[in-house]
């Protein structure tokens, strides 16, 4: 058979197909962001300083961000479960070796042994799961993907401190082990053999180009922190970057068979979808990014209180993105993205007066009214991106779907930073790079100053939306 759709085996079996795919892709997801609360107790164990501490987070990240194109294009081309079920393998063994505390070459090692098998699952899952449902149910069972993307990837900072408050860092990664395992057993009872590959030749020129492009990007962002964006040896690596996108698109347009048909691209729902999914992960990452300190430094809360409090995001999320995304299945997707989008800006300029008195109590509906406008908008929003392409396109538009929400959080990270340390920084009258105990004002300060970008930055993608939604309409 040439489709999952009329296959009756396949899907009698369809729910327990989403829930192994799902259980990897939150896990998968939740390791780009559960290290961060780790990374001072793994710095003081393995002796070595904050700074190259971060590259267990940044080296996780940019291995990801530079294979997922071509993970999703092996996948539509040896096959999505193929793809999929090795890159089970291959992270579970990752996260096995990441958990000893042996040195920090091993963790490196192991983590990009991690972000190989995680850009596999992260490309194809949902080419896998368009490909499994009918279009009846398409955009619940995107929804409830969308919905593990989002839990995995906002819930990390809780689990990791629920897991370091009664265990050895190591266990961080070791929790990885029975979920995989599992996966694993349960893909081989459930998961079909791949539909016809195509066995198209790879574009490795345009693979190479592309990791030009993305790891100068990355050490970019991240140095840049640092050192400030202006630096020399920053401002280099933009360019070095900037040139590699040139080189890119050049040898796309050329290639007989691209990493990447710019084609996609002249389909406004799927470009304009996948930009303002990407906008959306900027301006959550700025949540990411703030919350900690507002929560523990200016309100005084524990780690453990504001983690149960940051909860309520994925939490809310999780609930409502599979009720989205049926709700788009009987009337379509267009008018709840541009609902959810809306819900998320009021978020924003809800957060941009929060202060030192506001009751908790607000701050705790605000984040749920985030994860209620976020469920409401991921999964119909990847309905119109996965539904846009055709099928022997779909483990390319999986990966490009899975890059721009990677590099959302990169963006968002460092976009966040940047801004609430100038803002305070211009307040207080000299650079200030982290949270002043003394002068909590300070931060009040910057706080506002990026949630009103953040809340700029969620407009963009309203007015996209809206006419994506205008021209969908006329045509």
């Amino acid at each position: 058979m040439q489709s999952y759709v009329n296959d009756p085996v396949v899907q009698k079996n369809r729910w327990w197909i989403i829930t192994a795919v799902g259980m990897f892709t939150i896990m998968s997801t939740l390791d780009g962001s559960i290290v961060n609360i780790a990374l001072p107790v793994m710095a003081r164990d393995l002796g070595v300083p904050m700074n190259q501490a971060e590259w267990v987070v940044s080296s996780y990240l940019i291995v990801i961000c530079a294979l997922l194109l071509l993970m999703g294009k092996l996948g539509d081309t040896l096959g999505k479960i193929r793809v999929f079920r090795l890159g089970t393998v291959l992270f579970t063994i990752g996260s096995l070796f990441a958990g000893f505390n042996h040195s920090f070459a091993l963790l490196l090692a192991a983590r990009v042994v991690q972000a190989l098998g995680a850009s596999m699952t992260m490309a194809n899952n949902n080419g896998i799961i368009t490909e499994v449902f009918p279009l009846r149910e398409r955009g619940k069972a995107l929804g409830l993907i969308g919905s593990f993307v989002s839990v995995g990837s906002i819930a990390g900072p809780g689990i990791g401190g629920l897991i370091l408050g009664q265990l050895p860092w190591g266990y961080i990664f070791w929790i990885n082990i029975p979920i995989g395992l599992l996966t694993m057993v349960m893909g081989q009872l459930v998961l079909p053999r791949d539909l016809a590959p195509s066995h198209a030749p790879i574009d490795w020129a345009g693979f190479a180009s592309f990791v030009a492009l993305i790891v100068p990007f990355f050490v970019a962002v991240n140095l840049g922190q640092v050192v400030g964006f202006g630096d020399w040896r920053v401002l280099t690596l933009f360019l070095v970057a900037v040139l590699a996108l040139l080189l890119f698109i050049r040898i796309e347009r050329r290639h007989s068979a691209p990493l990447v048909s710019f084609k996609l691209f002249q389909n406004a729902e799927f470009t304009i979808s996948l930009l303002a999914g990407f906008l959306i992960f900027v301006t959550n990452f700025f949540f990411n990014v703030i919350s900690p300190f507002y929560l523990e430094n200016a309100r005084g809360l524990s780690a453990t209180t504001a983690g149960y409090i940051l909860m309520i995001f994925p939490i809310v999320q999780v609930v409502v993105a599979p009720l989205a995304g049926s709700l788009s299945d009987k009337i379509g997707p267009y008018t709840i993205t541009l609902v959810g989008l809306v819900i998320i800006l009021v978020s924003q300029l809800g957060y941009a007066f929060l202060n030192l008195s506001t009751s908790l109590a607000w701050v705790l509906l605000l984040i749920g009214v985030m994860g209620l406008g976020n469920g409401s908008f991921q999964s119909p929003n990847n309905t119109v991106v996965m539904s846009a392409v055709d099928a022997q396109d779909l483990g390319i538009a999986g990966g490009l779907n899975a890059l721009a929400r990677n590099l959302g959080m990169v963006v968002g990270i460092s976009t966040a930073t940047t801004v609430l340390f100038s803002a305070m920084s211009h307040t207080a009258g000299r650079k200030v790079t982290t949270y002043l105990p003394a002068h909590p004002d300070y931060f009040i300060v910057g706080m506002h100053v990026a949630f009103a970008v953040a809340a700029v930055i969620c407009l963009v993608a309203v007015g996209l939306t809206a006419y994506r939604m205008r021209q969908q309409k006329q045509g």
